[in-house]
């Protein structure tokens, strides 16, 4: 007789059965169009979203700096804001955003395996404690102790669903 019943959370099983979340996961696959329309916004976003593109960019502005400073003050300030920071720094945030996600999703995917580790773990421990509660109950036993009652968490309801937001 145990003396601790466990009853297990439903998104334990749900999440045995997921992975991590991958941006290409997210992708509509629903079309040849939207397969292609897709493929075509990660190949323009990769180029757009390059150092190289940015020193394109840059070098493509200066193109029409000349004009600007023969124009005065006014045409290099309307130069530098509507045609260089625009251009220029389009592509040298977008690199910066790739790196920034890039890192999300390691860290994201790094939680990932490291709640599902810790849930291994957890088993193990609920595992051990069973095997501790089986030798109370026979020290009890042979010692004339009633038999421990069996403990069980009525706050978990094995219905509820796994996801808290779903039922709201």
């Amino acid at each position: 007789m145990a003396i601790y019943q466990h009853i297990r959370h439903p998104r334990i099983a749900a999440r045995r059965a997921d992975r991590p979340v991958k941006v290409a996961d997210l992708f509509r696959r629903d079309s040849a169009v939207n397969r292609f329309n897709t493929k075509v916004a990660l190949v323009i976003t990769a180029a757009v979203g390059s150092m190289w593109c940015a020193y394109a960019f840059a070098l493509f502005d200066l193109i029409s700096l000349p004009d600007a400073i023969r124009a005065g003050t006014a045409a290099i300030v309307s130069w530098v804001a509507q045609t260089f920071l625009q251009l220029v720094l389009l592509s040298i945030i977008m690199v910066g955003q790739n790196v920034q996600g890039a890192a999300a999703d390691k860290r994201a995917e790094a939680t990932f395996h490291d709640a599902s580790a810790t849930l291994h773990e957890v088993a193990h421990v609920q595992g051990h404690l069973a095997a501790q509660d089986e030798l109370l109950s026979r020290i009890a036993a042979k010692i004339g102790l009633d038999p421990v009652p069996v403990i069980d968490n009525p706050g978990l309801d094995e219905t509820a669903s796994p996801d808290p937001e779903a039922s709201q």
